[in-house]
């Protein structure tokens, strides 16, 4: 379900005209993020850390209104809820893309996240199917190779792009804790740091929090 935003009285206007008339109007931030209790539950509990981390990750862009504004047909439009669009590896090196439905039981995730994943090992190619292009999605993707302190997603500029786009790197170790990178890009017309700092604050909770 979706809403459409009365642009004339919405309280983001002005924001939006200023920001939104930029050729890019993309913003980007890479926080660190304490995983080092959510990692080793997942461990002992035989759980996907990458699985446990998207749940997190999602349920707390869920609790942010403004990760879930979409600007569509040149309006502006919130979602009830939105699911993470992710990238998924493949033994030969290939990804594709897979949705992860948000619910907030984790084991419904976590099965749906199993076979969609699943889903990806028996194809080929990018699959870019209706899923793919649906905008009540985040669009994720995951570098489990490496570390990064600088990301750049792609962007479409033919159209008003407005779906947030978050990244996730190896995590690394620092004194006694483990640190996961996390890329956070928004439209600056819809989505301002405060917000991007309240993602991340229902994210470490998440992760903080014993499953």
């Amino acid at each position: 379900m979706k809403t459409k935003i009365n642009f004339q009285t919405w309280s983001r206007r002005e924001y939006y005209e200023h920001f939104g008339s930029c050729d890019d109007p993309y913003f980007g931030v890479i926080p660190n993020v304490d995983c080092t209790f959510a990692y080793e539950t997942c461990k002992r509990l035989g759980f996907s850390f990458f699985v446990y981390y998207m749940f997190e990750s999602i349920k707390a862009v869920n609790q942010v209104e403004n990760f879930r504004y979409r600007i569509i047909d040149k309006d502006i439009w919130l979602f009830d809820r939105v699911h993470a669009s992710t990238t998924i590896g493949r033994p030969d090196n290939t990804f594709s893309f897979a949705l992860f439905e948000y619910t907030e039981d984790f084991t419904v995730f976590q099965k749906n996240a199993k076979n969609q994943i699943e889903g990806v090992q028996k194809t080929r190619g990018l699959q870019v199917n209706d899923d793919a292009r649906r905008f009540d999605v985040i669009h994720y993707t995951t570098l489990p190779w490496f570390s990064f302190t600088s990301f750049r997603h792609e962007k479409n500029f033919s159209y008003k792009e407005s779906i947030p786009k978050i990244a996730f790197g190896k995590f690394f170790e620092y004194g006694s804790k483990k640190w996961l990178p996390v890329s956070v890009n928004a439209n600056h017309g819809l989505v301002d740091g405060y917000h991007v700092s309240k993602y991340l604050e229902f994210f470490q909770t998440g992760l903080n929090t014993k499953i």
